[in-house]
């Protein structure tokens, strides 16, 4: 179960099919109280669904914390996604389009990227991934 994301910041569990979906809701439940329109949630719910997948199914699982941010001329959201998995080998290869090391159509983590204002990772073999990624209002 997750802390409230009121307070401006939210963990979620990802360690089940169920917990795939409630991070789904949270995500766009807290795009809602930013101010996102319809199309930038559907930006960060797709985003946060790629990012929980990947820590599901490749990372073995993890923890999606979601933060409401704010500055001068706009809110965002960052999502964080850690798993304690074997890490990703080479990120370049792993964002470029039509790669998988699943059955997945490859688009999971470059499209991600693309659907967000900021992104990064950190990864090291054996060592676990935490991706983070960021999109703000237009203000």
């Amino acid at each position: 179960m997750a802390t409230s994301v009121e307070d401006g910041r939210a963990e979620y569990p990802v360690r089940s099919e169920e917990d795939l979906l409630e991070a789904r809701h949270a995500v766009r439940a807290v795009c809602l109280t930013v101010g996102f329109g319809l199309v930038d949630q559907t930006r960060v719910v797709t985003a946060a669904s790629e990012l929980v997948r990947n820590a599901y199914i490749h990372g073995g699982g993890g923890t999606l914390t979601i933060e409401r941010l704010a500055r001068p001329s706009a809110k965002g959201v960052r999502l964080t996604v850690a798993d304690a998995g074997p890490g990703i080998a080479n990120v370049d290869v792993a964002l470029t389009d039509g790669y998988s090391t699943g059955a997945g159509l490859g688009h999971g983590l470059g499209g991600a990227r693309r659907l967000m204002h900021e992104f990064w990772i950190d990864t090291r073999p054996g060592g676990g991934t935490t991706v983070c990624a960021t999109r703000w209002t237009s203000g």
